[in-house]
């Protein structure tokens, strides 16, 4: 790791965007403040056109902007000229190194052309969320290999990612570090105080899924292992707190349709920051039944608050969920998720997995992730 104090820029979402994205770089600048840096960020004006975000808005509609640290918001995605008045700053600014932030192919024009444009100025690596993307669509190759090609170094924080980065580059400047915990949500409440904020009963056993709702995330397979006969006489309920990304009707019939009405309790909508917590104090175990996936911060979210994580065997999330451990680790299959379900409840697996969850999460602090990046920063 570097000794010297860096002057780090981050390139990507922040305040006031909202979503896991931008709580991350939020996150990350301020760790490494902290470690003695001076890390600020860009972000953007223009993330997204309206017409290609499916979401209600783009921005936080409460809070404020995190204190201590510096956000440029200057980047629009879709304008050129801007992209050379971003990189006119950077190259004025001297940052020792950048760090984009690239989850999606729709950004490798603009980022592509900011690293080019700078890479004789400063090191420029990246934080690669995704290089495959989980809904594919026209261009994503050509945006994602101009892109790469203007990178001195990847980190990744799962290994599947690591490994797609060999499909569009030979380099050898690229490292693994696990997805860190998020710490922006606030502590820990009593299950019965987290139930009593959102109205919950408290003698549910609750399942939660957690964050904005799209086909690749699987929600669908988690309602029908609920279609168990076991579980309908139970006091299981599936918590589903998050917005629809896609059209929910076909979510609605399959709670119709198996008569799961009883079973599931919909809070449909994005979740404020100040919320968080309460959702995931409130719940017993945290489901995500990907049918793929690289990372999720659903998980490091979930173990920051000791809560036992039931996952599919996709992508990275069995990377960081050791099976019957700290929860499950299943195939995309609906009946052997249902008993795992069972196992949990009936079994009184939760104390236990609690227990293994506050040894486990250890692993996922920001300093092994800040050392990891400056380590490949040392090494480009």
């Amino acid at each position: 790791m570097s000794s010297k104090s860096l002057k780090i820029f981050i390139i990507g979402p922040a305040y006031p965007l909202r979503g896991g994205p931008a709580q991350f770089n939020e996150n990350l600048c301020e760790e490494l403040n902290l470690a003695g840096h001076n890390a600020q960020i860009i972000s953007y004006s223009l993330q997204y056109p309206n017409f290609l975000f499916p979401g209600s808005s783009q921005f936080e509609k409460s809070g404020s902007a995190p204190n201590g640290i510096k956000i440029h918001t200057l980047i629009n995605s879709i304008n050129p000229f801007n992209w050379f008045k971003v990189a006119s700053f950077i190259k004025k600014e001297k940052p020792d190194f950048i760090l984009f932030r690239y989850w999606l192919p729709f950004f490798g024009p603009c980022l592509g052309t900011i690293g080019r444009l700078v890479k004789k100025h400063t090191k420029v690596l990246a934080l690669t969320d995704n290089i495959i993307p989980h809904e594919k669509r026209f261009g994503d190759k050509m945006f994602t290999k101009y892109f790469v090609k203007s990178c001195h170094g990847f980190i990744a924080m799962s290994k599947a990612v690591l490994n797609d980065i060999s499909k569009f580059s030979s380099t050898d400047k690229k490292t693994y570090s696990p997805h860190p915990m998020y710490a922006t949500y606030g502590e820990a409440v009593s299950m019965q105080e987290a139930r009593k904020k959102l109205g919950l009963n408290e003698e549910d056993q609750i399942i939660l899924f957690f964050g904005l709702i799209r086909h690749y995330k699987g929600l669908a397979i988690l309602l029908r292992s609920l279609n168990n006969p076991q579980i309908k006489k139970s006091k299981i309920k599936l918590l589903i707190a998050g917005e629809f990304y896609e059209d929910k009707q076909p979510y609605l019939d399959i709670i119709s349709n198996y008569g799961l009405k009883d079973h599931v309790i919909l809070h449909d909508k994005f979740i404020p920051n100040d919320l968080v917590r309460y959702y995931f104090c409130a719940s017993n175990i945290v489901g995500q039944t990907y049918r793929n996936a690289t990372n999720s911060g659903v998980t490091m979210v979930g173990y920051y608050y000791n809560k036992p994580m039931l996952v599919t065997n996709v992508g990275g999330l069995s990377e960081i969920v050791p099976h019957n451990i700290c929860g499950y680790v299943l195939p995309v299959i609906q009946e052997e998720i249902a008993i795992a379900i069972i196992d949990f409840f009936d079994n009184n697996r939760e104390k236990e997995m609690v227990a293994n969850v506050e040894k486990e999460k250890k692993k996922y602090e920001w300093g092994t992730f800040i050392n990891t990046l400056l380590e490949l920063y040392n090494r480009c």
